[in-house]
């Protein structure tokens, strides 16, 4: 086994859980900034980017302000970067209702509006961004662990969307359900669950394969690869999933890479690969997915490399 310690760090669940619970509601903040840009399918336009120290919005413009917001994990703060000035403010143990009050007045310091909404989505038994005066822990080694989870799975799956010659919104962060997620769309309309929220029946009214990572939950404490294929065909039982340690969960309904399962391979990157195009083929098997979607890998510098003319 190589060492695969600095890349593929231990998400350990009980030391991870605080952290992932206090940022799951202070990323919300920004985030809603996000719902006011037009609707692409699967919320893609929503997602955080995964930057060198943190989480980044989109480019967002409100007004005459364009702006973006970086939870800067490795830094312990957030910036705010906007075309009229800059702010920063600290994150540490507080309490949401006092990261969002101090985030609303930089935010109208630099022209911004205050987000749209305070609700907490996502999140059992949710308290208003605003009224939320727990006080909850912040542990910066746990934010760079956070940080280093998702900057690991972010390469290996923007490299499996690369080829994907359908609908693929970026690689980055859900900031609701507080996972990286990497999703391709088949543009096939399939009517939504009818029992679901509003915002899960926009995301699921077309076909679509999801691979991402999660920190775990009280009900499933381990961090893991996780992967689905919606609407959910028969016939995943059975199916080799690329790595040894995946299993097929029918319970939940998802094929599950646990992460000490990938850190423990020789190659957690080509794992990841050899996981999602698994689950894609399975999707071609089973639910008539069309292969020819999937294009060769091809490095960049092969075109850099050749002359514009003969």
């Amino acid at each position: 086994m190589s060492d695969n310690s600095g890349l593929w760090p231990a998400l350990p669940y009980e030391q991870l859980a605080p952290t992932v619970d206090h940022l799951n509601r202070l990323v919300q903040i920004a985030g809603k900034y996000t719902l006011d840009q037009l609707f692409e399918p699967g919320w893609g336009n929503i997602v955080y980017d995964v930057s060198p120290r943190g989480l980044r919005t989109p480019t967002l413009r409100i007004g005459r302000v364009t702006f973006d917001v970086h939870y800067r994990l490795l830094d312990g703060d957030v910036l705010l970067e906007a075309s009229t000035g800059n702010r920063v403010l600290p994150l540490g143990t507080t309490t949401v209702a006092e990261f969002y009050a101090e985030f609303v007045a930089a935010a109208a310091a630099l022209g911004i509006p205050a987000p749209g909404s305070t609700i907490a989505t996502e999140i059992a038994d949710p308290v208003p961004l605003d009224a939320d005066h727990v006080h909850r822990p912040w542990d910066p080694s746990a934010a760079r662990a956070i940080w280093a989870g998702f900057n690991a799975i972010a390469g290996p799956l923007e490299r499996w969307q690369a080829p994907f010659r359908g609908y693929r919104p970026r690689v980055g962060v859900m900031w609701g359900g507080f996972d990286l997620s990497a999703t391709r769309y088949r543009a096939e309309s399939v009517p939504p669950p009818p029992d679901r929220p509003a915002f899960m029946q926009h995301g699921m009214c077309e076909s679509y394969v999801a691979v991402g990572l999660s920190f775990g939950s009280p009900d499933s404490p381990e961090a893991a690869v996780y992967a689905y294929i919606a609407p959910q065909p028969d016939g995943l039982e059975g199916r080799a999933w690329g790595a040894e340690s995946a299993r097929w969960v029918p319970e939940a309904g998802l094929i599950v890479l646990p992460w000490e399962g990938l850190r423990c391979s020789e190659d957690p990157g080509q794992t990841v690969l050899d996981f999602a195009d698994a689950v894609y083929l399975a999707a071609v098997e089973t639910a008539g997915w069309p292969p020819d979607l999937v294009g060769e890998r091809l490095s960049g510098w092969d075109a850099s490399r050749t002359p514009m003319s003969g």
